[in-house]
C-alpha cells in the first residue's frame, strides 16, 4: 500500500472498475460520501490497469463481467505483478455460483461480494481489506490453492 499521511484519519484511495456507468457512478458516490475515500473510476479492465498505474490506489473494487479484460483476468494480472500484488481487491459481481466465488478468492481477491450489495457492506469490505497484511493475503491464497475447487454442478 502507498504510505499514508500520519494522522488519525488517513484518506485511502479506491479505484472502481465497473462497466455499467450508472453503477460505477453510484459506487464512486458511496466510496466518497459514505466511506470518505478518494475515489477513481474505470469502465473496464484495460482502463483499470491504466488507472492503477496512474493513481496507485490503495484498494480496488472490481466487477467480473466486463469487456476487454474481465475481473478474473484483472485480478490475475494485478496479483502477478510485484508492483500491484499487495493491493487489496474486492470483487463485486452478479456471478453467484460457488465456483466463481472460489475462483475470485483463489486468484487473490480479498472479498467476493454479490450484487446488489448494500452500500455499507461494500464500504466495510474495503475497510477490512485495507487492514489485511500482505502475508495474510498470501497465506489465504495458498490455503485456497491447496483446496479442490467446487464443481459447477455443486450449487
Amino acid at each position: 500500500m502507498n504510505p499514508q499521511p500520519m494522522n488519525s484519519n488517513p484518506t485511502y484511495s479506491v479505484l472502481i472498475v465497473e462497466d455499467q456507468e450508472d453503477l460505477r457512478t453510484l459506487l464512486v458516490t458511496i466510496m466518497t460520501r459514505l466511506g470518505g475515500f478518494r475515489t477513481f473510476a474505470a469502465a473496464d479492465g484495460v482502463e483499470g490497469l491504466e488507472a492503477v498505474e496512474k493513481y496507485h490506489p490503495d484498494c480496488l473494487v472490481i466487477d467480473v463481467l466486463m469487456p476487454n479484460i474481465d475481473g478474473f483476468q484483472l485480478v490475475k494480472l494485478l496479483r502477478g505483478d510485484p508492483a500491484t500484488a499487495s493491493i487489496p481487491i474486492i470483487m463485486l459481481t452478479a456471478l453467484a455460483q460457488e465456483i466463481n466465488q472460489f475462483r475470485g478468492l483463489a486468484l487473490g481477491a480479498d472479498r467476493y461480494l454479490l450484487k446488489p450489495a448494500r452500500p455499507a457492506q461494500v464500504v466495510a469490505a474495503v475497510r477490512e481489506a485495507l487492514q489485511v497484511t500482505e502475508q495474510q493475503r498470501r497465506a489465504q491464497q495458498q490455503r485456497l490453492a491447496a483446496l479442490d475447487p467446487p464443481h459447477a454442478s455443486d450449487h
